[in-house]
């Protein structure tokens, strides 16, 4: 049995912690904060909760694997996932459209883009989705299912997975070129709505339409394939079952003890080092999020490479939270964009879930109110962005005015606090795409014995990524460097 310390308790972290505890290892957790959970995080007042990360759940199927594998209870045994009734999203958009989209439904779906946008457009848009559903076949598995090692094939890292579309050049049908993202889905689905539309999805995963690689639009492929969910209790309770799962297993978890450094020993991970000088012996050290790196004493900077690319052009965000007397009323869709007047402006996005667990009594109801901000301000919003999340809670939280109970503005300084991101950096996940991409930080750390988890790790940050964190660290530790996947 060997002894493991993870350096914190974030959702990949933890993930780690129950797949490595159940196959027999000693695992503790040490974490600088009081609770666990990393930015998928919780704000409790006078009887509400909001969560303060992300706000739904994208591909489950990694997290009821982690379940499966770990213990008796399957996932639905420990969180109550639902899907938000249909519609599942409203689109605003500028000029006044109004889309609504279901959940699951691909016919529904191309229905609904068809009476809004007109029929030109839905067959555009089939035809995206279509290519989409190629680059994520293509780049599944080794930008999500594998480790990211020294023997890794670069291949799928440095090209961008989306199939290039034939177009007219002078007289000739030329292959398009390897443009960006929001270059690509203009060019080919032609209405600026729909463009906004299927790009807007893309924020909620910390990327930037208009700096990313065309093979990004995957990421929408998947919400619209495999569908929306939601933990009854907020995305805070799948952080509360797989801490309650870890305890299951037996994981030790120390909170309030903040690592400064990995303690090293004949060029190997010896132990990790506490702020009051104490040493947690170990033979190997997993490294969650920002934690210090070989030697940093405190930094998030590894010494050994640059940043990774998917924490260097991260965003966060400015949240504004709700606390509403009376009842959502029927029919509200779960979540609500309002864009901007281009595809290049982030939207701003309204979740109204319909959870009591969230309320002190069925007589009130929430409002999350989230736009992305760029990251690097010091913690100050950008001119206008309270304004803008202000302006967006008026138009859709029916009667707010007088059903406003108290409000709570949430900026980057917050998150930085929260999860010790710099400037409240949300990274999104690892993309192949040469100058657009962005790979994540490799599986195993820069000193023998150490690896990394959590956002900044390989596949990089969202839920789904954050939880294969998990999976891929632990099998490298359980089967070796030569492992592939499938733990």
């Amino acid at each position: 049995m060997a002894r493991i310390v993870v350096v914190g308790a974030g959702i990949g972290a933890m993930a780690a912690a129950a797949r490595l505890a159940v196959a027999g290892h000693g695992v503790t957790v040490v974490e600088r904060g009081d609770t666990h959970g990393g930015a998928v995080g919780r704000r409790v007042r006078d009887g509400f909760s909001f969560d303060t990360g992300p706000g739904l759940l994208y591909l489950p199927a990694v997290w009821r694997d982690l379940f499966l594998k770990t213990g008796k209870r399957p996932l639905e045994e420990c969180v109550e996932l639902v899907r938000p009734a249909d519609p599942v999203v409203e689109h605003r958009l500028p000029d006044g459209t109004r889309l609504r989209l279901p959940g699951l439904s691909r016919g529904a779906t191309i229905r609904a883009v068809r009476e809004a946008l007109g029929g030109d457009t839905a067959e555009r848009w089939t035809a995206v989705l279509g290519r989409a559903r190629e680059a994520w076949e293509v780049s599944r598995r080794p930008m999500m299912e594998e480790p990211l090692t020294a023997r890794t094939d670069p291949a799928p890292f440095r090209h961008d997975p989306y199939p290039a579309v034939p177009h007219r050049r002078g007289l000739f049908r030329r292959p398009a070129p390897a443009d960006d993202l929001l270059t690509t889905a203009t060019r080919e689905l032609g209405d600026p709505r729909a463009v906004a539309v299927l790009t807007s999805g893309l924020w909620d995963w910390g990327v930037n339409p208009a700096d990313a690689p065309a093979g990004a639009l995957a990421l929408p492929y998947v919400e619209q394939t495999f569908g929306t969910w939601y933990p009854l209790g907020g995305t805070r309770a799948l952080a509360d079952a797989l801490y309650a799962r870890c305890l299951e297993r037996r994981v030790d978890f120390r909170f309030g003890v903040e690592a400064v450094a990995v303690a090293e020993e004949n060029g190997r991970a010896s132990g990790v080092e506490a702020a009051d000088g104490t040493v947690l012996p170990a033979d190997h050290v997993v490294l969650g999020g920002w934690s210090p790196s070989p030697g940093s004493r405190g930094g998030v900077a590894d010494p050994l490479r640059e940043p990774p690319g998917n924490a260097a052009r991260a965003w966060s965000r400015a949240t504004l939270l709700l606390a509403l007397r009376g009842r959502r009323p029927a029919g509200t869709p779960h979540r609500t964009v309002v864009h901007g007047a281009t595809a290049a402006e982030p939207p701003v996005t309204v979740l109204q879930p319909d959870d009591p667990s969230l309320w002190p009594t069925g007589e009130h109801a929430t409002a999350v109110v989230t736009v992305p901000v760029p990251v690097g301000s010091g913690g100050a919003l950008p001119a206008g962005t309270a304004e803008r999340l202000e302006a967006a809670a008026d138009a859709v939280v029916p009667d707010l005015a007088d059903r406003e109970l108290w409000r709570e503005l949430r900026t980057p300084a917050e998150i930085e606090r929260d999860t010790g991101a710099p400037g409240g950096a949300i990274p999104g996940p690892a993309l192949g795409g040469g100058v657009t991409g962005r790979a994540a930080a490799p599986n195993p750390g820069p000193l023998p014995g150490t690896h990394r988890v959590g956002a900044l790790a390989h596949p990089g940050g969202g839920l789904p990524h954050a939880g294969m964190t998990g999976a891929l660290v632990a099998g490298l530790i359980v089967e070796g460097p030569d492992w592939r996947g499938s733990y």
